[in-house]
């Protein structure tokens, strides 16, 4: 039995970025305020979304594979049929922990994922996470 909470918060005391796959410049959308509020408690935010130019005053690249810095937790902000691509690109770009938002859950992101040792959390809100911890970003 995974113990997710433990996951979470291994997650939340080890990563100070977060790159985040469908971030939006869209302030009413959670992948726009989600960010946000990641980044008001300490976290770098690194935005992936081929339609955008900057999001929080970031660099957005088109695709994880275009991030020029090694990547660590990816956040997903996409529906669930479209996340296991995402964890293939995840497992690629050389990250080690994979978070799917509240509301997103996939059995093969997952199996893809844990197959390739990545720390893995679906259907959990960072905010919510963030605040049941009291945690902001480490260092």
């Amino acid at each position: 039995m995974v113990d997710t909470d433990a996951i979470v918060e291994r997650i939340l005391t080890t990563y100070d970025t977060i790159t985040v796959v469908g971030a939006s410049a869209a302030p009413a959308k959670a992948a726009h305020s989600v960010p946000a509020h990641m980044h008001q408690h300490g976290w770098r935010i690194i935005p992936v979304n081929p339609h955008a130019g900057q999001i929080l005053g970031e660099r957005v690249y088109r695709e994880l594979a275009d991030v020029p810095e090694q990547v660590g937790l990816v956040d997903v902000f996409r529906p669930s049929l479209q996340t296991p691509d995402v964890a293939r690109q995840a497992v690629a770009a050389g990250a080690t922990a994979l978070w799917l938002q509240l509301g997103i859950a996939s059995a093969e992101a997952r199996a893809i994922a844990e197959g390739s040792g990545l720390l893995y959390v679906e259907d959990r809100c960072l905010i919510i996470e963030q605040r049941r911890l009291g945690l902001d970003a480490p260092g």
